[in-house]
Protein backbone atom coordinates (compact mmCIF):
# COMPACT_ATOMS: atom_id res chain seq x y z
CA UNK A 1 0.00 0.00 0.00
CA UNK A 2 1.28 3.29 -0.97
CA UNK A 3 1.65 6.07 1.68
CA UNK A 4 2.82 9.78 0.68
CA UNK A 5 4.00 12.51 3.04
CA UNK A 6 1.87 15.47 2.02
CA UNK A 7 3.63 18.11 4.54
CA UNK A 8 6.55 17.93 7.33
CA UNK A 9 8.74 20.14 8.44
CA UNK A 10 11.26 19.61 5.75
CA UNK A 11 10.90 18.55 1.54
CA UNK A 12 12.39 16.42 -0.49
CA UNK A 13 11.54 18.27 -3.81
CA UNK A 14 12.22 21.66 -4.68
CA UNK A 15 8.10 21.94 -5.93
CA UNK A 16 6.73 20.94 -2.17
CA UNK A 17 6.21 23.10 0.30
CA UNK A 18 7.34 22.57 4.03
CA UNK A 19 7.00 23.73 7.52
CA UNK A 20 5.93 22.99 11.18
CA UNK A 21 3.53 20.14 10.68
CA UNK A 22 2.53 16.96 9.18
CA UNK A 23 0.26 14.68 7.11
CA UNK A 24 0.13 11.42 5.42
CA UNK A 25 -1.81 10.52 2.90
CA UNK A 26 -2.60 5.98 2.74
CA UNK A 27 -3.54 4.15 0.50
CA UNK A 28 -4.85 7.54 -1.39
CA UNK A 29 -7.87 7.61 0.44
CA UNK A 30 -6.87 7.77 4.19
CA UNK A 31 -5.67 11.42 5.27
CA UNK A 32 -3.45 11.17 8.24
CA UNK A 33 -3.83 15.13 9.87
CA UNK A 34 -4.06 17.93 7.70
CA UNK A 35 -0.64 20.63 8.52
CA UNK A 36 -0.57 23.59 9.46
CA UNK A 37 -2.89 25.10 6.67
CA UNK A 38 -4.65 24.09 3.30
CA UNK A 39 -2.99 25.94 1.70
CA UNK A 40 -0.23 24.16 1.96
CA UNK A 41 -2.03 21.07 1.71
CA UNK A 42 -4.22 21.39 -1.25
CA UNK A 43 -0.89 22.84 -3.06
CA UNK A 44 1.72 19.81 -2.08
CA UNK A 45 -1.59 17.45 -2.84
CA UNK A 46 -1.79 18.89 -6.54
CA UNK A 47 2.13 18.63 -6.73
CA UNK A 48 1.53 14.79 -5.77
CA UNK A 49 -1.27 14.21 -7.90
CA UNK A 50 -3.81 13.11 -5.43
CA UNK A 51 -7.16 13.38 -6.24
CA UNK A 52 -9.30 15.03 -3.18
CA UNK A 53 -12.86 13.48 -4.81
CA UNK A 54 -10.65 10.06 -3.64
CA UNK A 55 -10.67 10.50 -0.07
CA UNK A 56 -12.62 8.64 2.22
CA UNK A 57 -11.70 9.48 5.86
CA UNK A 58 -9.47 12.13 7.96
CA UNK A 59 -7.97 10.54 11.19
CA UNK A 60 -6.64 13.39 13.26
CA UNK A 61 -3.77 12.02 15.74
CA UNK A 62 -4.46 15.29 18.12
CA UNK A 63 -6.23 18.78 18.70
CA UNK A 64 -2.78 21.30 17.64
CA UNK A 65 -3.11 23.80 15.00
CA UNK A 66 0.33 21.91 12.82
CA UNK A 67 -2.08 18.80 12.45
CA UNK A 68 -5.67 20.40 12.34
CA UNK A 69 -4.37 23.80 9.74
CA UNK A 70 -5.65 22.17 6.73
CA UNK A 71 -9.10 20.68 7.71
CA UNK A 72 -11.36 23.35 7.78
CA UNK A 73 -10.43 24.07 4.03
CA UNK A 74 -10.36 20.36 3.23
CA UNK A 75 -13.93 19.82 4.83
CA UNK A 76 -15.18 22.99 2.56
CA UNK A 77 -14.88 21.24 -0.62
CA UNK A 78 -15.62 17.47 0.57
CA UNK A 79 -18.78 17.83 2.69
CA UNK A 80 -19.45 14.98 4.72
CA UNK A 81 -16.25 13.60 4.78
CA UNK A 82 -15.72 11.54 8.29
CA UNK A 83 -13.06 12.67 10.27
CA UNK A 84 -11.69 9.93 13.41
CA UNK A 85 -11.07 12.23 16.60
CA UNK A 86 -10.16 11.04 20.12
CA UNK A 87 -12.68 12.25 22.80
CA UNK A 88 -10.64 14.25 24.84
CA UNK A 89 -10.46 16.26 21.78
CA UNK A 90 -13.67 18.27 23.40
CA UNK A 91 -16.54 19.16 22.44
CA UNK A 92 -15.43 22.83 20.31
CA UNK A 93 -13.37 20.40 18.00
CA UNK A 94 -16.52 18.26 16.98
CA UNK A 95 -18.51 21.55 16.95
CA UNK A 96 -16.59 22.92 14.10
CA UNK A 97 -16.14 19.58 12.10
CA UNK A 98 -19.78 19.70 11.81
CA UNK A 99 -19.97 23.43 11.24
CA UNK A 100 -17.41 23.12 8.37
CA UNK A 101 -19.32 20.30 6.82
CA UNK A 102 -17.43 17.10 8.00
CA UNK A 103 -19.24 14.02 9.80
CA UNK A 104 -17.29 13.29 13.09
CA UNK A 105 -16.62 9.96 14.69
CA UNK A 106 -14.69 9.83 18.53
CA UNK A 107 -12.60 7.01 18.48
CA UNK A 108 -12.05 6.31 22.38
CA UNK A 109 -11.29 2.46 21.20
CA UNK A 110 -9.18 0.58 18.88
CA UNK A 111 -11.70 1.38 15.35
CA UNK A 112 -11.36 -0.23 12.14
CA UNK A 113 -11.80 2.10 9.03
CA UNK A 114 -11.68 0.06 6.33
CA UNK A 115 -10.37 -3.96 5.85
CA UNK A 116 -6.79 -2.89 6.64
CA UNK A 117 -6.40 1.06 8.33
CA UNK A 118 -7.34 1.11 11.67
CA UNK A 119 -6.95 3.57 14.42
CA UNK A 120 -5.34 2.82 18.18
CA UNK A 121 -8.10 5.28 19.73
CA UNK A 122 -7.31 7.51 22.56
CA UNK A 123 -4.17 7.40 24.00
CA UNK A 124 -4.00 9.75 26.87
CA UNK A 125 -0.69 11.40 28.45
CA UNK A 126 0.93 14.52 30.18
CA UNK A 127 1.68 17.90 28.10
CA UNK A 128 2.73 21.32 29.77
CA UNK A 129 1.46 20.39 33.01
CA UNK A 130 -2.44 19.13 31.50
CA UNK A 131 -3.39 15.61 29.93
CA UNK A 132 -3.58 15.62 26.11
CA UNK A 133 -5.32 12.85 24.20
CA UNK A 134 -3.76 11.22 21.08
CA UNK A 135 -4.19 8.13 18.56
CA UNK A 136 -2.49 6.76 16.01
CA UNK A 137 -3.08 5.17 12.96
CA UNK A 138 -2.58 1.46 12.11
CA UNK A 139 -1.80 -0.05 8.04
CA UNK A 140 -2.03 -4.02 7.55
CA UNK A 141 -0.21 -5.23 4.63
CA UNK A 142 1.24 -8.76 3.77
CA UNK A 143 0.80 -10.39 7.49
CA UNK A 144 2.27 -7.04 8.94
CA UNK A 145 2.01 -3.56 10.05
CA UNK A 146 2.82 0.17 9.70
CA UNK A 147 2.51 2.67 12.72
CA UNK A 148 1.43 6.15 11.82
CA UNK A 149 1.91 8.92 14.46
CA UNK A 150 1.33 12.61 14.66
CA UNK A 151 3.23 13.71 17.56
CA UNK A 152 3.76 10.97 19.73
CA UNK A 153 2.93 13.54 22.95
CA UNK A 154 2.09 10.34 25.46
CA UNK A 155 5.22 8.80 24.54
CA UNK A 156 6.04 6.91 21.33
CA UNK A 157 6.68 3.98 23.47
CA UNK A 158 3.61 3.94 25.20
CA UNK A 159 2.15 4.16 21.67
CA UNK A 160 4.15 1.01 20.07
CA UNK A 161 2.43 -0.40 23.32
CA UNK A 162 -0.67 -0.11 22.68
CA UNK A 163 -0.46 -0.75 18.98
CA UNK A 164 1.19 -4.23 20.42
CA UNK A 165 -2.16 -4.94 23.16
CA UNK A 166 -4.08 -4.76 19.73
CA UNK A 167 -2.26 -6.75 17.67
CA UNK A 168 -0.04 -9.56 20.05
CA UNK A 169 2.16 -11.21 17.89
CA UNK A 170 2.13 -9.22 15.01
CA UNK A 171 5.48 -7.96 13.79
CA UNK A 172 5.44 -4.11 13.03
CA UNK A 173 7.56 -3.49 10.21
CA UNK A 174 7.74 0.31 10.36
CA UNK A 175 6.81 3.00 12.96
CA UNK A 176 7.19 6.97 11.48
CA UNK A 177 5.70 10.49 11.99
CA UNK A 178 7.02 12.57 14.49
CA UNK A 179 8.16 11.09 17.96
CA UNK A 180 8.46 14.61 19.97
CA UNK A 181 12.20 13.97 21.24
CA UNK A 182 13.25 17.14 20.27
CA UNK A 183 13.71 18.20 24.12
CA UNK A 184 15.03 15.08 24.88
CA UNK A 185 18.82 14.28 26.34
CA UNK A 186 20.71 11.82 24.08
CA UNK A 187 20.33 8.94 27.21
CA UNK A 188 16.62 9.16 27.20
CA UNK A 189 16.67 9.31 23.36
CA UNK A 190 18.95 5.89 23.63
CA UNK A 191 16.32 4.40 25.92
CA UNK A 192 14.34 4.56 24.15
CA UNK A 193 15.54 3.47 20.89
CA UNK A 194 16.26 0.07 23.23
CA UNK A 195 12.87 0.09 23.96
CA UNK A 196 11.06 -0.17 20.29
CA UNK A 197 13.58 -2.20 19.35
CA UNK A 198 12.56 -4.96 22.40
CA UNK A 199 9.22 -4.44 21.08
CA UNK A 200 10.09 -5.52 17.66
CA UNK A 201 9.93 -2.29 15.71
CA UNK A 202 11.97 -3.29 12.57
CA UNK A 203 12.18 -0.42 10.81
CA UNK A 204 11.73 3.54 11.99
CA UNK A 205 11.22 6.63 10.00
CA UNK A 206 11.32 9.76 12.32
CA UNK A 207 9.71 13.18 11.08
CA UNK A 208 8.56 16.11 12.43
CA UNK A 209 9.34 17.17 15.82
CA UNK A 210 11.69 14.56 16.82
CA UNK A 211 14.39 16.46 16.19
CA UNK A 212 17.83 16.32 14.27
CA UNK A 213 19.72 14.67 17.48
CA UNK A 214 16.80 12.58 17.99
CA UNK A 215 16.82 11.24 14.55
CA UNK A 216 20.98 11.24 14.78
CA UNK A 217 20.21 8.79 17.86
CA UNK A 218 17.53 6.52 16.09
CA UNK A 219 19.74 6.20 12.97
CA UNK A 220 22.51 5.38 14.47
CA UNK A 221 20.86 2.62 16.74
CA UNK A 222 18.40 0.95 13.83
CA UNK A 223 21.31 1.41 11.26
CA UNK A 224 20.06 0.27 7.17
CA UNK A 225 16.82 0.04 8.82
CA UNK A 226 16.68 3.51 9.85
CA UNK A 227 14.24 5.30 7.22
CA UNK A 228 14.39 8.88 6.10
CA UNK A 229 11.46 10.77 5.34
CA UNK A 230 10.41 14.05 4.29
CA UNK A 231 7.70 16.23 2.73
CA UNK A 232 7.10 14.81 -1.26
CA UNK A 233 8.05 11.28 -0.29
CA UNK A 234 5.45 8.60 -1.80
CA UNK A 235 6.36 4.66 -0.55
CA UNK A 236 5.31 1.64 -0.05
CA UNK A 237 4.69 0.10 3.50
Amino acid sequence: MEAAIIYDNSACKKNIRYGWGFSCLVGRRVLFDTGESSESLFYNMDQLNVDISKIEAVVISHDHWDHTGGLWGLLKKREGLPVYSCPGFGPSFIKRVRQSGGRPFEAERYQRIDDNISVTGEVRGKYRGGVISEQALIVETGGKITVIVGCSHPGIVTIVERVKTIFPGVEISLVFGGFHLKDEDPQSVRAIVSSMKELGVEKVAPAHCTGEEAKRIFREGYGENFVSVQAGEVFEI
